[in-house]
């Protein structure tokens, strides 16, 4: 079916042909049209453009057209970092926290990620199915149309396999676009303390090659950073994936600086996610990289960690992509606007940064910048209406009001 939205208030993010990224100062512009129509046919945006200018479709009896007066369409959230697939809920570890110890400290005691292995260990894959749908049902309601989900609790190759065969299985089903992302490298498993090597060596020769022989994954991801994957196994593991065509995504610098941005950047990492400590040497090797320096605001918010220097960042002239990194540790909600929210308050982003950031650059941040992330003739139809509010800016401002009315995906409302 054709559908044509009149009398839009804003439309956000709009742009005549896809743009790999936005980068530096460019972040704080936002292409808007006021007063406009847009025209969605067979799952794609076809037309858009000022409502004086609107071509008469009064002969085509197939039309609906929706009257947003007052509203605003925006391009639907690109979440381009999260944990979603996973069994059970950690918080005993957020008391935990509360009471004063650290993310290490917690992850010695047998809790963080090897907590969330042992349960999903004991879960099957349809209980995993049927929670997660759950999760992305809610996530689409707060305006996400495409998610990536890792796996990485699974840590032995026939549980991350099925946590891998659930996403599998989602993307078959649900209307969200989804990347698939193995992150066999998110910890080292008890068995293995003291063997690490020997973790990474399983990875490398049985985890990757059946990953790859049933088609499982877009990506491959390594926790780069203290206390988990050194910069050379990080590395063996990026080159072992990439004989199978598989690209990387890092997760460094979370903790300290470890090296993960600079070997991400090495072998062309898709982006490299998390980012609290990044320096002048971290600046300049992604400088000129096709690598995407990916915030994670819901993770330091929820555990109390240094803010990444995004300002500094954007200044030198990088991209910045923000993902709510929704996991059930260290950030327990998949809600975007409140990641924009956080990168306005704790990061000192504007409005139209954490817009480009949510939406283009998160796009590219999963591999789907030709396909969404923006309001353009032939991308995929996934966008949100607002509910009446004054401008944009209400967005981030009113961070836990839900403000979205309507969420269309794949030229259909859900």
């Amino acid at each position: 079916m054709k559908t044509v939205f009149t009398h839009i208030k804003n439309l956000i993010q709009v742009e005549k042909t896809p743009r790999k990224w936005v980068a530096g100062t460019d972040m704080a512009l936002l292409p808007v049209i006021e007063n406009a129509y847009l025209v969605v046919d067979n799952g794609l945006i076809q037309d858009f453009g000022l409502m004086s200018a609107m071509p008469d479709f009064s002969a085509d009896d197939s039309l609906l057209e929706v009257d947003v007066t007052g509203r605003m369409i925006l391009p639907a959230f690109c979440d381009s970092h999260t944990h979603l697939v996973y069994a059970g809920s950690r918080e005993i570890e957020y008391v935990d926290k509360i009471k004063g110890l650290s993310y290490e400290e917690i992850a010695r005691r047998g809790g963080g990620i090897l907590n969330s292995s042992k349960r999903l260990e004991q879960a099957s894959e349809e209980e995993l199915y049927y929670d997660a749908v759950e999760r992305i049902r809610e996530i689409v309601s707060f305006g996400t149309g495409a998610v990536e989900i890792k796996s990485g609790y699974g840590l032995s190759t026939q549980n991350e396999l099925k946590t891998l065969r659930v996403i599998k299985k989602l993307k078959e089903t649900m209307p969200v676009e989804i990347k698939a992302t193995f992150l066999g490298a998110h910890a080292v498993p008890m068995e293995y303390k003291g063997r690490q090597s020997e973790y990474v060596d399983l990875i490398i020769n049985e985890m990757i090659p059946q990953v790859a022989s049933e088609k499982l994954a877009d990506y491959v991801d390594v926790f780069c950073d203290k206390g988990f994957f050194t910069v050379d196994e990080t590395e063996r593991i990026l080159l072992a994936a990439k004989k199978y065509g598989l690209r990387g995504k890092i997760h460094a610098n979370e903790l300290d600086y470890s090296g993960g941005i600079q070997v991400g950047v090495k072998h062309n990492a898709l982006s490299v996610d998390h980012l609290e400590y990044v320096g002048d040497e971290e600046i300049q090797a992604l400088l000129g990289s096709e690598t995407m320096p990916t915030i994670l605001p819901g993770a330091a918010f929820f555990l109390n960690m240094p803010y990444s220097p995004v300002r500094k960042m954007m200044k030198a002239g990088l991209p910045l992509a923000l993902a709510s990194d929704f996991n059930p540790g260290s950030s327990p909600s998949g809600n975007m606007k409140f990641i924009m929210s956080l990168g306005c308050i704790n990061y000192r982003m504007t409005p139209e940064e954490v817009i480009n950031a949510t939406t283009i650059n998160s796009a590219y941040a999963m591999g789907i910048q030709e396909t969404h992330g923006s309001i353009c003739r032939g991308k995929v139809a996934n966008l949100y209406i607002t509910k009446e509010i004054p401008t944009y800016h209400y967005l981030p401002y009113a961070y836990t009001s839900q403000l979205i009315d309507r969420v269309m995906l794949n030229g259909e409302f859900v």
